[in-house]
């Protein structure tokens, strides 16, 4: 039990600092990192989409 308490206070603490950071940053750094984001979200989007071929060869 001790355990989970200490993971749950590890993942809070965690928490706090990103949440640290990101309100340390200035608007255009949060904007910027926000684009980076949906920028990665849209590409592994597309690439999930992408049929791969099966790479048998065919005789």
């Amino acid at each position: 039990m001790n355990i989970d308490k200490a993971i749950e206070v590890n993942l809070k603490n965690s928490e706090q600092r990103r949440i640290a950071e990101i309100k340390s940053l200035s608007y255009l750094e949060r904007l910027e990192r926000l684009m980076i984001i949906i920028e990665v979200s849209y590409t592994l989007r597309i690439v999930n989409s992408i049929p791969f071929k099966n790479n048998k060869s065919s005789k």
